[in-house]
């Protein structure tokens, strides 16, 4: 198998695992909107629930019809996802291990909707009036996943098109 998909199988077994895992965590421990302090005035674990899209879009509704346009849209997006990675050159380091973090982050946030029609989140920082929206390990990895791909597309790319003027 290319490395490429053993970077997306690793990847993803283990984002979707800890996610997973640590949602459960908060869901045993906390009780829903119940906050506990870990860092005083800067981090929290707060239990709560996102109907809505990355840091709450299109929330605060609930039912079905909410629901199934948040799944469709993620399987869309994990399709697409796949579908590009494929795509990948197989001497590509850091575009596959974006890709697997962001699809690892989708499919985290899936198994939620499928599973309670909503995402459970929980980590909460905060500096003095600032107030972060309430996150979880899978919005981190596709925050990450993210990052890594504009860095590889903007920076790495335009090293290569200077070397080449």
């Amino acid at each position: 198998m290319k490395k490429k998909y053993w970077v997306l199988l690793i990847i993803c077994v283990w984002i979707v695992f800890v996610d997973q895992w640590t949602k459960d965590a908060v869901q045993q421990r906390l009780a829903l909107h119940q906050s506990v302090e870990v860092i005083h005035g800067f981090f929290n674990l707060t239990h709560v629930r996102n109907t809505g899209g990355a840091f709450g879009l299109l929330g605060g509704g609930k039912g079905w019809m909410v629901s199934l346009f948040f799944v469709v849209v993620s399987l869309i997006a994990i399709g697409t996802l796949l579908f590009l990675f494929i795509k990948l050159k197989d001497d590509e380091e850091i575009l596959p291990l974006s890709f697997s973090l962001v699809m690892s982050g989708a499919i985290g946030n899936l198994i939620d909707r499928l599973l309670y029609g909503e995402v459970v989140d929980f980590l909460e920082f905060y500096l003095s009036s600032f107030h972060w929206p309430a996150f979880n390990i899978a919005d981190a990895s596709v925050c990450l996943g993210v990052g890594l791909m504009v860095f590889e597309l903007l920076v790495k790319d335009k090293k290569k098109l200077k070397s080449f003027s």
